[in-house]
Parts: structure tokens; C-alpha cells; sequence
């Protein structure tokens, strides 16, 4: 394989419209045995990505893949008409924290590419810009931040380029300047919060900051830091060697926080699942030498979220209830079996809980839209917040010291409108200060929203989302745009997106499938995604695709299908089980080759979901579920383009360009497969910027491949 590029350079000259002339990929048959079912994988030499070979192989399928769009006309359009409809909607906010007469929250101005740290002075309206990533390093993005109670210090936590491998940094608020303190690697969604006296700051660390090594997720510790000294010096409050008896996994992700009252310390034993190990100890105990946690919960309770106040424990389960109640005991002697329902179960689903100082938040939810409620921890009253219908949730400003709140309500035609609530006056009041004036058409004019249900496989009935042009004519030549996702009981709900809405203005019919695996009919809706119960997650899919087209929303030969991360075994399996179905395919950062996925830093995680290469009774199911394996050779496939970031550390970057790569020397349609690599870019990135640009090229792909006339290349 060493003189395999020798020639790379000229393919580009060579590419004509008529036959693809891809970089050569070889196939270096490599046989796995799975308890007795062996597999033949050609493309094992890809996962090496420290290989030259392999890199040059990347860089010459990224320089393929864009001399083949930079031949698709107005790509450039609808690029530009995202950032307009960005900039029409106006400045985009964040959550927002309070601390004593100050909100703190990050923007985006809708002329601006990246998030920002900004203030407003309560008493006097005026915003402060108090942190630009750009003047820190070239390329960081803040990807969350956390305040101190006396609203002294901020943790800003910074990632580049799309990575989830960040820097923990604290900036002083009376100085504007960052300590010396450097805490990392930390990954992008690990928890952190300082103590009461703001001396000290709670964080999970990385074992490594190495994106290419097997151990990056693995090996977790909850650290405690004092601030003005070194890492090195740090506590460890929970991990697997320094605490055996927490029978802490490898893959785990010990993470600590503390009760809304600081009476206690709180360890969750974190991972892909949401029933997990949780321990408790008084906040006493942080500067122990070895704390002795008090185990709380076990995952067989059930239970996936806790609230403490004092000794009431309230808790969200679905043990024997799918949809989910509310119960009702006590943290210092737990009892969940003969705990206090206070919210029980009912035909929509309890979706998520929080809280503030005296009241606890929680969502209903018939699967697409949302209802908040409040409920009084002192007297157990509920309430309904009075909220426009949609999809509504909430965030606690300040949740140690007051009960006020930010509502948001979206839909799938409206941006997303903030409302400030107070629980106590039970007043919905538009919020002053977080909502942009904007200047967007009045898209419910022009489009019609359905929300049906369609018969699948099996005869169980799934939701489908369908957004379509008031004036489509149903006869099965409008473009139409599917996608799905289908795991960890993530639910596919109602939400404004600049990208779609100008894929919608294109005159495309958007479909979103609520396909099996995700949450939008509760746990059992779930688990019949999971495991050996995995291929209704790509069945649904495909009976919402048969839908549309046996309604003339569209046709095969105009319709796009789509899925991005665990949606990557989605679209895998849906062209390669039907490839008949599709126009064009987007598998975007999938999870396309889950025979190997295991062996990627991030697999170990996804085993609860998706079931363990090292169990023989999950191996048929796996096997079933893994796209790349089933691709033939001989098959006309649709046209593929298959996204990759190059600073994924969730999807490694190898998984993706696998599946393209067995897909490029297989098809015998005639139609284009591209590796789309973006080396700006991780799972997904901040930055509107990389995104808009990527999105314009993925879309004018697929449009060009269902015969859009705007996106047709000049025939040479």
C-alpha cells in the first residue's frame, strides 16, 4: 500500500459526472469471529488514523469530495440564506444564571459566529460583554459555564474546533482576568460546581486529552480543586481505583454536585444509561481524606433523576410505570418501594425534573408537544404553568435562592420565545430581556405542520412530523427530507432550525420519524429500540419513508433520508436493507460499524444501549445492527454522503469513513458516494459559521440528487 497515493494527485482532473473515479481504497480482508459467526471486514487498516497512509487517504477523499460540490451551483444561496435567517431572527441566548442582581448567560448575535459571555444589570437594563472566546485562544468556543453563590468568579469551560476534550478556566469578575488555574482534560459535558465558600470547585477529569488513545473516556475521576494551586494537587472525591467499593465500571464517569441547601454531597456514577449509582455524604466529608459515600440508588430502582431538599428525596421512575411518576421519601433511610407517589403515572410521560429553592419542576409530554408544572415541596400542590401551547421546558435562574424561572416555548415554525415565570404570582410574563426582535416571514402562512401516525412492520403505530409547503401538489414530484434518530430514549420533539427552515424554503416536504429507541411514548417505547429489539428503530424509518411516498408527499427517486450519530445505525440499515427507498442519503457522524464501535474509546459506553461484542447472546443482534457489514457489492445504492469530523472523539472519525468507503467500492448504481470530511469540526461544533457551510454542502448534494433544478452542475 505505500505507492497508493502516488497518483492521487490526479484523479481530480479525471472526475467527470458520468463515473467516480474515487481515491483507490484497498481491500485488506480481515476475518472476526463473533462465537461462531465470522465477519470479513476489509477496511480495518482505516481505524490506524496515526497511519500517514491513512491520513493522506482522508485528505485525499476530503479534496475528492469537494471538487465534486464545488461543481453544485448555489451552494453559496443557501449558505448565505442561513446566516439571513439567523440574523432574522435576531441574537440567539443561552440559559441564564442569576446572582444577586445580575443575570450572566452566553449569546450569539445574529451577525456573529460564536457564543459570548455576557451581564445585565437588573436595575438598569445594561449589558456588559464580559468574556470573548476569540481573545482567549484562536478557534475556543465556551461550552458551558458556572457561577459562585456570591457571583465573584466564573468556571468557563473552553473547547476548540469542535473537540469535547476542554480546559476548565476561572475568571475573576472584579479583575476580568483569568486565573492561573488550569484544570483539563475535562470532557464537554461532565459537571461542575464550586463550593459554598467559592474556595473550591468540583470537576470530573480524563484519564487522557489524547483523542486517538482507547483509554480517552475511560479511567474517570471527581476531583475537588482548590483554587490558586495546582492540579496536581487535587482530591479525589470518587473513582474506580481510589474507591473499590463503589464498583465504579471502567467506562463510568464518577461526577459530583451538592443538594440546593449545601447540607450534602452528591456522587453519581454516570454513563450512557439514565439509571444509575448514587451516593450521598455530608458536605462535611468533601475534604476527607477518603469519603465514606452512603450508597442511595442502584440501577435496578429504575429511577432517572433525583431532587433533594433536605431529607426529602422526590424521584423520576419508570419501575413498573413506563410513563413515569413522581414518589416521595427519605434520603437518610430510603425506601422506594413504599415511597409517597406525589406525581403518578398517566397517559403522557414524565419527561424530566428540576428545581429551585421551594417548588420542583417537571414535564408532560404526549411525545411531541410539552407542559410544564410545579409542584410545592412543602405542601405537594400542583400547578400547571400557563404556558402557549408547544413544546415547553424551563430552567431555574437561580435554584439555591429563588423560584423564579425561564420558560421557552418553540414549535416547528417559530424560534424558540423566553418567558420569565414566578411560581409564587403564577405570572407567564414575556421575558424583557432575552428575546430578540426579529424580522422572519410568518412561516405558519406558508407551510402546513401534520402530526400523524403510520403503520409499521409489526403493526405498532409511529409517530411522524410532516412539514409541507401549502401548496405542494400531491403527486409525488416534491423533494422530500426524512430523518430519525432512535436511541436512548432521546425524543425527537418540536424545535426552530435555521438549516431546515431554508431546506423547507427550497420547496422540500421535511419529515422527522419519532422511531422506536427514543422516549416519545416513555421507557417501553425505549427498550423496543434497544439491543435485540434494535431493527424497529430502522423499520419505523423505513414505514414513515413508504409513507410519504405512497401519499405522493414525494417519490423515491426525490426523496432524502438522514441520520446523524446513534441515528447512524438508522440510515445504515435503512438503504442497506432498502436501497430502493432513497434519492440520496445523509449519515452524518454515524454509528455505522458497531462490530467495531466497541473498540473505539466511546464503546464501551454505548454496550447499555446497544449490547456487548463479549456477550454471545447480543452478538446476533449486533451483527444485525451494523450497517458496514451488510453493505454488497453489485447493489445499487442511492447516492451517500457520509459526514466526518476530524476532532470526534464520540463517532472516531474511522467509523464513518468505513462505511463510505465499503459503500464507494460496491455500488454498481452509477451514483455518487463522498466521504465529506471537515477538519474544523468534531461531533458537532458552536461555531454557525463551520456549520452553515457544511449544511449547504450536504443539502446541495442531496438536492442535486433528486433532481432540484437549482442544483443541477453543468453537464461538460
Amino acid at each position: 500500500m505505500k505507492h497508493l497515493f502516488l497518483t492521487g494527485c490526479l484523479f481530480l482532473s479525471q472526475v467527470t459526472f458520468a463515473q467516480y473515479n474515487y481515491p483507490k481504497t484497498p481491500e485488506v480482508p480481515v476475518t472476526d469471529d463473533y462465537f461462531g459467526t465470522k465477519i470479513t471486514d476489509n477496511y480495518q487498516w482505516l481505524e490506524n488514523l496515526k497511519s500517514p497512509e491513512v491520513q493522506t487517504w482522508f485528505k485525499a477523499q476530503a479534496d475528492f469530495s469537494h471538487h465534486i460540490i464545488d461543481q453544485i451551483p448555489n451552494r453559496d444561496e443557501l449558505y448565505q440564506r442561513m446566516k439571513q435567517v439567523q440574523e432574522m431572527i435576531g441574537d440567539d441566548y443561552g440559559n441564564a444564571i442569576l446572582r444577586g442582581n445580575f443575570y450572566f448567560y452566553l449569546k450569539t448575535k445574529k451577525d456573529e459566529k460564536i457564543s459570548k459571555l455576557y451581564s445585565r444589570d437588573i436595575s438598569t437594563g445594561k449589558e456588559t460583554l464580559i468574556f470573548d472566546p476569540e481573545t482567549h485562544q484562536k478557534n475556543a468556543q465556551i461550552t458551558n459555564f458556572n457561577i459562585d453563590s456570591k457571583g465573584d468568579k466564573i468556571a468557563l469551560l473552553f473547547s476548540k474546533s469542535g473537540r469535547e476534550i476542554c480546559e476548565l478556566r476561572i475568571l475573576d469578575l472584579k479583575t476580568k482576568k483569568l486565573l492561573t488555574d488550569i484544570l483539563t482534560p475535562i470532557w464537554s459535558e461532565f459537571n461542575f460546581e464550586f463550593t459554598p465558600d467559592g474556595q473550591y470547585i468540583t470537576y470530573t477529569k480524563m484519564s487522557t486529552g489524547d483523542p486517538t488513545s482507547n483509554m480517552l473516556l475511560k479511567e474517570m475521576k471527581a476531583m475537588l480543586h482548590q483554587l490558586g494551586t495546582s492540579q496536581d494537587k487535587d482530591i479525589i472525591l470518587g473513582s474506580r481505583e481510589e474507591y473499590p467499593e463503589l464498583n465504579i465500571l471502567t467506562e463510568q464517569f464518577p461526577d459530583v454536585s451538592f443538594t440546593n441547601d449545601y447540607k450534602s454531597i452528591i456522587l453519581r456514577i454516570g454513563s450512557t444509561k439514565s439509571e444509575n449509582p448514587i451516593f450521598y455524604a455530608p458536605i462535611s466529608a468533601i475534604k476527607d481524606k477518603k469519603i465514606k459515600w452512603k450508597q442511595v440508588l442502584n440501577p435496578s430502582d429504575d429511577i432517572t433523576q433525583i431532587m433533594i431538599y433536605g431529607d426529602q428525596l422526590f424521584f423520576l421512575s419508570h419501575k413498573n410505570t413506563p410513563n413515569y411518576k413522581i414518589g416521595l421519601t427519605s434520603l437518610s433511610n430510603p425506601d422506594f418501594d413504599h415511597a409517597k407517589t406525589v406525581v403518578p403515572e398517566s397517559n403522557s410521560v414524565i419527561k424530566s425534573l428540576h428545581s429551585s429553592k421551594n417548588y420542583l419542576f417537571y414535564t408532560l409530554s404526549n411525545g411531541i408537544t410539552k407542559d410544564q408544572y410545579q409542584l410545592n415541596i412543602k405542601t405537594l400542590e400542583i400547578k400547571k404553568i400557563p404556558l402557549p401551547p408547544g413544546v415547553n421546558t424551563s430552567t431555574s435562574l437561580n435554584s439555591r435562592e429563588t423560584d423564579n424561572l425561564h420558560c421557552y416555548n418553540s414549535n416547528w415554525l417559530d424560534p424558540v420565545t423566553i418567558y420569565d415565570y414566578s411560581p409564587e404570582t403564577g405570572r407567564v410574563v414575556k421575558s424583557t430581556y432575552f428575546n430578540a426582535e426579529n424580522s422572519y416571514p410568518d412561516y405558519h402562512k406558508l407551510y402546513e405542520v401534520k402530526e400523524i401516525e403510520v403503520k409499521s412492520h409489526d403493526g405498532v403505530m409511529v409517530p411522524l412530523s410532516i412539514i409541507y409547503p401549502k401548496n405542494i401538489k400531491m403527486n409525488g414530484n416534491t423533494p422530500a427530507y426524512i430523518t430519525g434518530y432512535g436511541g436512548y430514549g432521546i425524543s425527537s420533539t418540536p424545535r426552530f432550525s435555521n438549516r431546515l427552515i431554508v431546506l423547507l424554503e427550497q420547496g422540500v416536504t421535511l419529515a422527522i420519524a419519532h422511531v422506536r429507541g427514543g422516549g416519545e411514548k416513555g421507557e417501553n417505547w425505549h427498550k423496543d429500540g434497544m439491543k435485540a429489539k434494535k431493527p424497529n428503530t430502522w423499520k419505523d424509518f423505513i414505514a414513515c419513508s413508504e409513507y410519504l411516498i405512497h401519499q405522493k408527499y414525494t417519490s423515491s427517486s426525490k426523496l432524502i433520508g438522514n441520520g446523524m450519530s446513534m441515528g447512524g445505525v438508522l440510515i445504515g440499515r435503512a438503504i442497506t436493507e432498502r436501497p430502493d427507498l432513497y434519492a440520496a442519503a445523509i449519515a452524518e457522524v454515524g454509528m455505522t460499524n458497531v462490530l467495531r464501535s466497541q473498540n473505539s474509546a466511546n464503546g464501551a459506553n454505548q454496550i447499555p444501549e446497544v449490547g456487548s461484542l463479549k456477550n454471545s447472546g447480543d452478538i446476533k443482534h449486533l451483527i444485525e445492527m451494523d450497517a458496514q457489514s451488510k453493505v454488497k457489492k453489485g447493489v445499487k445504492y442511492p447516492a451517500v454522503i457520509v459526514r466526518t469530523g476530524m476532532n470526534d472523539s464520540r463517532i472516531t472519525p474511522w467509523e464513518p469513513a468505513k462505511f463510505a468507503a465499503a459503500l464507494q467500492n460496491s455500488t454498481s448504481s452509477g451514483k455518487p458516494v463522498l466521504l465529506y470530511v471537515n477538519y474544523q469540526n468534531g461531533h458537532f461544533t458552536s461555531d454557525q459559521d463551520v456549520v452553515f457551510h457544511e449544511y449547504s454542502d450536504l443539502f446541495a448534494f442531496a438536492l442535486w440528487q433528486t433532481g432540484h433544478p437549482k442544483f443541477q452542475p453543468v453537464k461538460k
